[in-house]
């Protein structure tokens, strides 16, 4: 006997010519074409990932490119397997519950979900994939596309989302798209965070204000670290003591913040800080102050060439000299910024390059702010500090040597220095 194209007939015929009966045989074709229909939707999902573990990995390692690396390390090819039981349940479907009409339609709608949820965890793979792999070029240390990724991952889960609710709810898709138009305003309300994100990504990578990796400091947060993770919603910012600070995204656009990879790009630092002179101790240079100095041969030429070696008495008393209207007689002050700039020029981790100066702020309550301007050789933290640091101990220590006095609030040891000395 030929077996007939349809097998529901085959079976049902068969049963029935083994002596059961015809609801009974229809029952048990059926089942037994539903049972078939599971075995080999089980081989297909069994096989495919047989294929992939073993060719598909094999010809993935032997290939020069990272890429499908990367495709893989995703599991892309792996989650796309999950497709092929599906799509042998939705064919194979047809001819084992044809007399079960009902149940076709259910297992179709179950099957169709199925292959919607797994068709959107494929798409988020691969878009995840991709990602990775943008973030191995180098134009990825400049433009971070993060947010616009969570995006498009947030647009692929709401389509999946409007097409299972279409299908369970028998609702055309078109119809609750236009819903959610209605419901604009209260979406804006609750993904205002994200809305605001998304904008704020947008424009921090198109005018390429922060990167991962840049070291920012965000003044009305008291933030100081470096950006290790920009997302749609936040900016993750390690600081220097290891904690970790999370600020809105869009906060980096409304507020202001000082990127500091132009700093760490060009290998220079600046030093920009001030030591407060006590204006009372600035004056005319005197004899003596003149003679010790000119032990110094760079200090000597300095004076000589401005004429002023000899306007002072050795012994100090110059309260003969007429200084008014005398550009040639220098002040304590002047002389120490000369010295203080002849220093920090022969300094070996100085860059001569950039500016070089010392500069009076305007005076204070405390003083006089004597700005010392100059850019180190070296822009990183420790070293950067250390050089800060020696440049200013010795400052500090010769300042004495030009008659004047660094300005310092009195503490307890001074006053007790006053009352002993008014006993």
């Amino acid at each position: 006997m030929l077996i007939p194209s349809d097998p529901s007939v085959w079976l049902k015929e068969l049963f029935i010519r083994s002596g059961l009966g015809y609801s009974f045989s229809s029952f048990l074709s059926a089942f037994t074409l539903v049972f078939t229909v599971i075995v080999i939707s089980w081989l297909s999902n069994f096989i495919t990932k047989f294929i992939i573990r073993k060719v598909v990995t094999r010809i993935v390692k032997r290939t020069t490119t990272t890429w499908d690396d990367i495709f893989l390390e995703k599991k892309v090819f792996t989650r796309l397997s999950h497709l092929a039981p599906a799509l042998v349940i939705w064919f194979m479907a047809a001819w084992a519950l044809k007399d079960y009409p009902l149940w076709l339609i259910f297992v179709h709608n179950l099957t169709y979900l199925y292959m919607v949820v797994a068709g959107t965890v494929v798409l988020i793979s691969f878009i995840e994939a991709w990602h990775t792999i943008y973030n191995t070029l180098p134009i990825s240390q400049h433009r971070h596309i993060t947010g616009y990724v969570q995006v498009l991952k947030i647009v692929v889960i709401v389509i999946s989302i409007l097409i299972v609710i279409s299908v369970v709810f028998k609702k055309d898709i078109r119809a609750l798209v236009l819903g959610l138009g209605s419901m604009a305003a209260v979406l804006i309300l609750i993904f205002k965070d994200t809305i605001l994100g998304l904008v704020a990504s947008i424009q921090l990578s198109a005018n390429k204000m922060v990167s991962l990796g840049d070291w920012i400091t965000v003044p009305g947060r008291n933030i100081d670290g470096i950006v290790a993770d920009i997302t749609l919603t936040t900016v993750k910012v390690q600081s220097f003591d290891k904690t970790s600070v999370y600020l809105p995204t869009y906060s980096l656009v409304n507020e202001s913040f000082q990127n500091w990879k132009g700093m760490e790009e060009s290998g220079v630092r600046q030093i920009k800080r001030s030591i407060t002179i006590d204006i009372r101790s600035i004056h005319f240079l005197t004899g003596e102050i003149e003679e010790k100095l000119c032990r110094n041969s760079i200090m000597e030429e300095f004076i000589n060439s401005h004429g002023q070696r000899g306007k002072n008495s050795t012994t100090g008393d110059d309260e003969s000299d007429d200084p008014l209207f005398d550009q040639s007689r220098f002040t304590n002050l002047a002389v120490f910024r000369y010295y203080a700039e002849q220093y920090l020029r022969q300094h070996p981790l100085i860059d001569n390059g950039q500016t070089v100066m010392l500069r009076h702020r305007q005076p204070e309550s405390q003083g006089l702010p004597l700005q010392v301007y100059a850019f180190t050789k070296n822009s990183l933290f420790v070293p950067y500090e250390n050089i800060q640091s020696e440049i200013f101990e010795h400052l500090l220590a010769v300042i004495g040597e030009f008659g004047l006095r660094v300005f310092q609030e009195p503490s307890g040891k001074d006053f007790q220095t006053l009352a002993g000395n008014i006993k």
